[in-house]
Order: structure tokens, then sequence, then C-alpha cells
């Protein structure tokens, strides 16, 4: 089964940790490496190096490889950003170009995945569908109303023909208000959106060229090109003219075609956030639910999430769900149930033109 890594993000939310150069998937967040090494190691009973496309940003090509230093996995560079839709077609063009004509598993470089074991059970389940010429996703249970994740709403009735635990999507919805989020919770036919799919690259590129035609263009001039000297020249030329736009948006909520859904209960986090971090890793907290990285001092303090990462003392007092990050560069002070918003931060950084430390 091959893989397509989508390692292409910002990564803006674990400022100031994470940076334009050195983004949330190559950093070790949670676990023993780099995200995008974590997300390919837990693949490989799946997958061979030389099955899994990592696709990243050129700026970050260097550091992909000296992670993979030794390894066949290939990377394919974006010039720029597009978002998951460009991603994902790029990475479906470069399977089928290595020969792949069977399913694909196209999965985010920066997840959390608590049961490796479910995960790739579920990614052979969609697997068996997606080579009958499906969209397959996969739909992780929820645990509670969330508003920062996006839903998958799904039908009771699986068809005959199906003996996988699949059903139908009826719909892919965006972050819902909390009030909107109870009622999923409530009613029970919703997932959250884990944004993994698996599919044929023909399917991908079928669906992709009646959808997001202009996206199809480009693909099939970057097509003509693989392997050539001229790639890199192409793919410039074709991603400045590309729109930015999700999968999700640009094809999934508007496909005719069926699209069904495994759910997974594989111990998922997206880990958007400080906060969601500071979930994860509750459990190794202090008696006062402090969770403290690098050398820190802490003194009537509880719930708070503090990192010392800059090389010296972090002594914090009188601190409660708090959050606390100390770089060589920069320090962040938050209230830790609004590290969502440390995107404003940047916003301001970017607007007083401190390109140094974005």
């Amino acid at each position: 089964m091959f893989n397509v890594i989508m390692a292409g993000g910002s990564g803006t939310r674990f400022w100031p940790v994470s940076r334009r150069n050195r983004p949330k998937q190559f950093l070790n967040i949670i676990g023993h490496y780099p995200m995008v090494v974590e997300t390919c190691n837990r693949l490989q009973p799946l997958a061979r190096d030389q099955d899994m496309v990592i696709v990243l940003g050129q700026a970050h090509l260097y550091q992909a490889r000296e992670l993979f230093k030794g390894r066949k996995i290939h990377l394919l560079a974006e010039p720029k950003g597009r978002n998951t839709a460009p991603a994902m077609g790029l990475g479906a063009l470069y399977a089928a170009y290595l020969g792949c004509e069977g399913a694909v598993a196209f999965l985010p470089a920066d997840h959390y995945i608590g049961k490796p074991s479910a995960l790739l059970e579920s990614l052979r389940q969609a697997e068996e569908i997606a080579l009958a010429g499906a969209v397959v996703t996969l739909g992780i249970v929820p645990t509670r109303p969330e508003t920062g994740y996006g839903y998958i709403q799904w039908s009771a009735d699986r068809p005959d023909f199906w003996t996988l635990p699949a059903y139908r999507v009826t719909a892919f919805i965006e972050k819902p208000s909390l009030e909107k989020a109870k009622q999923y919770l409530v009613r029970g036919d919703c997932f959250w959106n884990s944004g993994i799919f698996v599919a044929t690259p023909k399917v991908i590129l079928k669906q992709i060229e009646e959808y997001l035609p202009g996206l199809y263009l480009g693909l099939k001039k970057i097509e003509r090109y693989l392997g050539t000297d001229a790639f890199e020249n192409v793919i410039e030329a074709v991603y400045e003219d590309l729109d930015s736009v999700s999968f999700d948006q640009g094809v999934m909520e508007k496909t005719k075609d069926p699209v069904f859904v495994i759910p997974c209960d594989c111990g998922w986090s997206d880990v958007g956030s400080w906060a969601s971090l500071y979930d994860l890793r509750e459990g190794e907290g202090d008696k006062d639910r402090n969770v403290v990285e690098g050398e820190c001092l802490l003194v009537d303090c509880e719930g708070n999430l503090v990192s010392g990462r800059g090389g010296r003392m972090v002594a914090c007092l009188g601190l409660k769900n708090c959050l606390v990050v100390d770089t060589r560069d920069a320090v962040l002070i938050a209230d830790l149930d609004r590290s969502q918003d440390v995107r404003r931060v940047i916003e301001l950084l970017q607007r007083h033109r401190k390109e140094d430390l974005i």
C-alpha cells in the first residue's frame, strides 16, 4: 500500500517553538522523533520506505533529507503551500508515476496516534473498499463536543455488498459552534474529520478533474515533466497560478460519487495547539496537574504547561491554567485555553516586520 504523507503546514499555533523554517511536523513535539518521522515509522507495517511519498515545502527539503538520510522515502517539494487539494493531487500523480495502481493512504504528517495498530487495521479495511473505486476516509470516534475539528456525518445504511465496517458519508461539516458540536455528540451520527483519505491515484485525479479543473490542468502539465531536469521550473510556474483549497472543500463537499467512512478509535489527536498537547501529556503532570519540560521551578501553580527550551531557568509563581514557553529568542505567556489564538501573535509580528521571529 502506497502512502502519501502531507508535510507542508506552517505550524503557527506552536510558536515560538515552531517557526517558518522549522514547523511543527519537523519538531519532536510528542514522541521520540520529529512528527513526520513518527508518522512514517508507524506506517512501516503497511508500506515499504520506497512506497512512501512525503509532500513538503521547498524550504524544508534539506531538513527532510537529513531526517531520512539512508532511507528510500521519496521527497516531493511544493514551491508554495497551496493546502491539501494540490498536495494530494501532486502525491497521487507521483504515486502513479512510481507505478502505483492500487490504493494510496493520504495522511497528515503532524498527528498523534495513541494506538497505531488500530490505525493500521482501519487503513487495511479502507484499502479493500478503495480498490473497488471509492474514496474512503477515517472518522475519529468523538469523545467530547469539539469546536476545533471538522465533522463527518454518516448514514446508518450500509450497501449490502460492503461487508466491512464502513458507512456512507452524507456530509462534511466545517468546524461547528459549541451548541452544534453538543448536538452531534448526542445524535451519534458524526465523527471527527481526521483528514486521512484512502483511494487509488486514478480516483483522486478523476475527482480533481471534475471538481477542480484548474488544478487538474496544472497537474497534467507537471505530469509531462516528472523525472526530467525541467520539473522544478514547471512545478514552480504551475503553483504560482494555483488557488489554495483543501481537498474537503474543493472535492469532498461537492462530489456526487459515494464516499465511505470507517470509524477509527486510534487515540488520535491533530495536536493542533499547545492546549491539545497539554491534554495528551496531562498524565505526566505533577500532583497539581502541571506539565513541565526543561529546567523549571513552579511555586503554588496549578494546571499549567511550562516549556523551558531556552537553556535557562523558568520560575513561575501562583499561575493557574497558563502556558509558558521559553525559547532562545522569544517567550510566550498565555491563557492555556486561548492557545488557538497564537496566530494573532504571528500576525502582529508580521505587522511589525519581525520576520526573524516568525
